[in-house]
């Protein structure tokens, strides 16, 4: 996926056969941003942020957790930093040198979307509904009796003028306020 911000373009890709410290990766990295693990990661991400066709930094990431993608609500790009969904995992990361500011564990599972909201982010997760002040920090998470996804995976998650509404694997429909308390 690539992006813009400004002069800067930001490209994402998923590298999860890069290995630290092999010199058979396909891609190299100026940072890496693993947590400490003995578990093999399902989601690696690699970041490289280029202007006027020239990369000018470069980072990988990478959580456990339940595997994630790079689709357009998988991140949000502010103008000094990138938050990034991974695993189990959302990331923050300073632009344009890529340095990492903050990660948070913000499902037991993974992370699917991102949304601004206010001074804050709200976390479509597998296993909860978070929400993160700017700092990262966890203002409230919430789950339901199942997974928050659907079988088809598609209309299971919204925010309204409201409301939060997320759908589970049974089809329960659920709606948050935006303090984290459940309406219905």
């Amino acid at each position: 996926m690539i992006a813009k911000s400004g002069n800067l373009t930001i490209e994402l890709i998923r590298d999860e056969n890069y290995s630290e410290n092999s010199n058979d990766n396909l891609n190299s990295y100026d940072k890496i941003h693993f947590m400490e693990s003995d578990f093999v990661f399902p989601t690696k991400i690699g970041l490289k942020i280029s202007e006027n066709n020239k990369i000018i930094s470069s980072a990988i990431i990478g959580s456990v957790g339940g595997g994630t993608g790079i689709h357009k609500n998988s991140q949000i790009i502010e103008n000094d930093r990138i938050i990034v969904c991974c695993s189990d995992s959302v990331f923050c990361l300073s632009i344009p040198d890529l340095n990492l500011i903050w990660k948070t564990q913000a499902d037991q599972a993974s992370c699917f979307e991102i949304f601004k909201f206010n001074e804050s982010y709200i976390i479509h997760g597998e296993m909860e509904i978070s929400r993160l002040n700017l700092n990262g920090e966890i203002m409230w998470q919430k789950s339901g009796a199942d997974i928050f996804t659907t079988e088809k995976g598609t209309d299971n998650f919204e925010i309204t003028e409201s409301y939060i509404k997320a759908t589970d694997w049974e089809n329960r429909i659920y709606k948050f306020d935006f303090n984290g308390i459940l309406m219905e």
